[in-house]
């Protein structure tokens, strides 16, 4: 995976990317909203969220419509993205920014809960491990890791089948062809795996409870408990 290619495709985009976004995700209600308010309702209320590959924001801002009180570190890499972010949470005292890469460091501070989306499937699969494993070492027994994620369908015929049917949904969405072959570039960088393949890695990094508590085809959102 090269940084400066995610860092320079992501910062290209950042102003379109919450417009564009549920159109790349046919999904995105209940992929966002709807699995934010189930774990919101599940867990205690956490003290301390860190939101990696933040982007603009957009998953925070459903965790803030439900935790509110929390104090957000929002880290990504791409600054103009991180500048999106902040003019979303704008006046708010209790959301911090940092630009970085996440894969290399985790924050110093000490956090609950642990969110991202659309963010970890850059990783190849070593990195994905090692992320998983400070996560699990940052976390406090009882914390929450939650990430909302592409995922491949595990077969390469099953997998056919996802893409295949995503892709066809993308051109009938209103997208510019501009959009989709912009799309098509940033898919170079995908390192996806199975939905089963993460929840193996996040046992084996020794969370006690790893379920998949959404998933539709592409789409789907692994939460873990330290």
């Amino acid at each position: 995976m090269d940084i400066k290619d995610i860092e320079k495709q992501f910062n290209s985009v950042a102003k379109k990317y919450d417009i564009n976004r549920e159109k790349f995700i046919p999904c995105f209600n209940d992929f966002y909203k709807t699995t934010t308010e189930f774990i919101a309702s599940c867990i205690n209320d956490p003290k301390r969220i860190l939101d990696l590959g933040a982007g603009t924001g957009l998953l925070s801002y459903f965790w803030y419509q439900k935790l509110p009180k929390p104090n957000y570190v929002l880290v990504d890499i791409a600054e103009d993205m991180l500048k999106v972010a902040k003019e979303r949470f704008c006046g708010l005292s209790n959301v911090k920014y940092e630009t970085a890469d996440y894969s290399k460091d985790l924050p110093n501070e000490e956090f609950d809960t642990v969110i991202s989306a659309l963010s970890i499937h850059h990783l190849e699969q070593d990195g994905k491990r090692n992320l998983f494993a400070k996560i699990y070492d940052k976390l406090p027994v009882g914390g929450v890791f939650v990430n909302y994620d592409q995922f491949c369908g595990g077969s390469c015929e099953m997998n056919r089948f996802f893409d295949k049917y995503w892709e066809a949904q993308l051109y009938k969405s209103g997208l510019s062809e501009i959009d989709i072959e912009m799309w098509k570039e940033r898919r170079k960088l995908d390192r996806e795996c199975s939905v089963e393949e993460e929840v193996d890695m996040l046992l084996n990094c020794k969370f006690s409870n790893v379920k998949c508590v959404y998933s539709s085809q592409k789409f789907a959102v692994i939460m873990a408990i330290k």
